[in-house]
């Protein structure tokens, strides 16, 4: 195993070895799975079984920040644990202080307070309006079990919202306003909820969620593997010129909305066959031309970005403005380091729409590449992928630990890894 002392270490450099590529790659436990677990054992009173929660450092925050009665709660970068915990403590009746980091105190939670204020949450901002630090001071219920939520925001928010609402004095409906984004995501959420005693109404084509106020029921959840992590494998399948990887714990019928990675990547020359113990990937001829929307799968986003630059087919993406609200803007982070391969991403409609026009350049040079990544954890292994094709350095590679920490020791089995 490859061992680093991420404490430390600054930089990683990524070198291919040239052989083909035949492994077998235990796959980190799904963080959105194992977050919406977390919260809606707390729920029960911490009576179910959960099983294979993830090691990811936003899920241990959680779990930690569950389990702790300290009144400050620093949920670190995490921007999922920040925004369902800023619901549990609400709605259970909480005396919290919550921050994070300076990133996360800059991402808008505005829209989830006022909804929780609505129910009878007393909340108040620190410092800045609609941003953390958030003040919390107790619950009670106005009797509202109507509200009114803005259907292209974070759906992280709704979720939220979800989560608790089985505990409200009369369930919750919630009534979605204009295109829903990461209707997966919310759609996860149901199916977790469902399986822990909930009774929810789902009605996309009104646009409305029924909660019923019917208490959880304590039961075992096994978490399933990341989809999300799995991309990055898929990438790695697509760039090589000889791949066989079998990924363990992922399911045909998943939850994860990310396993649409299986239909966008079959476009990007990556077979699928799923096996008893997950799937196996393999090489084939990809498309010349790319086009889809992320706006139900975003995490998928910078991952396929790179893959189209460096194999040199020309895309369209839409679906990408919730990006700019991530641990980074992610739109601008991909268009500054896509340049560095010789590709762009532009802008052809202002808020919808980009263009990615390939890299001419990335195989005829021979210089190593160094990518920033912007305290983005899918920055560092959306371009980690490419040592395949060149020599790269990546910077503060400790980043992954927020989903994936054991993503450089299993990149380890097919490429040189080295400290810097």
């Amino acid at each position: 195993m490859l061992l680093i002392n991420f404490y430390v270490l600054k930089k990683v450099s990524l070198k291919s070895t040239n052989h083909p590529i035949n492994t077998t790659i235990s796959l980190v436990s799904s963080k959105s799975e194992s977050n919406r677990a977390l919260i809606i054992n707390a729920l029960t009173g911490f009576r179910s079984q959960l099983k294979n929660i993830s090691s990811a450092r936003d899920s241990q925050t959680m779990k930690r920040l569950l389990n702790e009665t300290e009144h400050v709660a620093d949920v670190l970068d995490a921007g999922t644990t920040m925004r369902f915990l800023t619901a549990y403590y609400a709605i259970t009746g909480q005396q919290r202080y919550m921050t994070g980091t300076s990133r996360m105190c800059e991402r808008p939670i505005g829209i989830l307070v006022d909804s929780l204020k609505k129910l009878g949450a007393k909340i108040k901002y620190d410092k800045k309006e609609e941003f953390p630090p958030l003040i919390l001071e107790g619950f009670e219920s106005t009797g509202n079990n109507e509200i009114e939520i803005k259907g292209d925001v974070s759906s992280q928010f709704i979720s939220a919202l979800l989560m608790v609402a089985p505990l409200l004095p009369t369930g919750l409906t919630l009534r979605l306003l204009g295109e829903v984004g990461s209707k997966p995501y919310i759609e996860m959420t149901i199916a977790q909820m469902r399986l822990f005693g909930a009774e929810i109404v789902l009605n996309w084509d009104e646009n409305y969620i029924k909660v019923n106020k019917v208490p959880y029921v304590p039961t075992t959840f096994s978490v399933e593997s990341d989809w999300s992590g799995a991309s990055y494998w898929y990438s790695v399948v697509a760039l090589a010129n000889e791949a066989t990887i079998n990924l363990k714990g992922l399911k045909e019928n998943s939850l994860q909305g990310d396993s649409a990675i299986v239909q966008i990547m079959s476009s990007l020359g990556v077979k699928t066959t799923f096996t008893d113990e997950g799937l196996t990937l393999e090489k084939t001829i990809a498309n010349t031309y790319f086009e889809y929307d992320f706006s139900h799968s975003p995490d998928l986003a910078q991952t396929v970005a790179v893959v189209c630059a460096a194999k040199g087919i020309k895309a369209k993406f839409t679906g990408l403005e919730s990006l700019k609200v991530k641990e980074t803007d992610r739109v601008l982070a991909l268009q500054n380091e896509l340049k560095k391969i010789g590709a762009n991403l532009v802008e052809i409609q202002k808020n919808e729409a980009y263009e990615l026009q390939p890299s001419a350049t990335l195989i005829t040079e021979k210089s190593t590449l160094e990518f920033e990544t912007y305290d983005d954890h899918r920055m560092a292994m959306a371009f980690a992928p490419l040592a395949l094709l060149r020599a790269v350095i990546i910077q503060n590679p400790e980043v992954v630990n927020k989903s994936y920490p054991s993503f450089w020791d299993d990149f380890g089995k097919i490429l040189a890894v080295k400290e810097l």
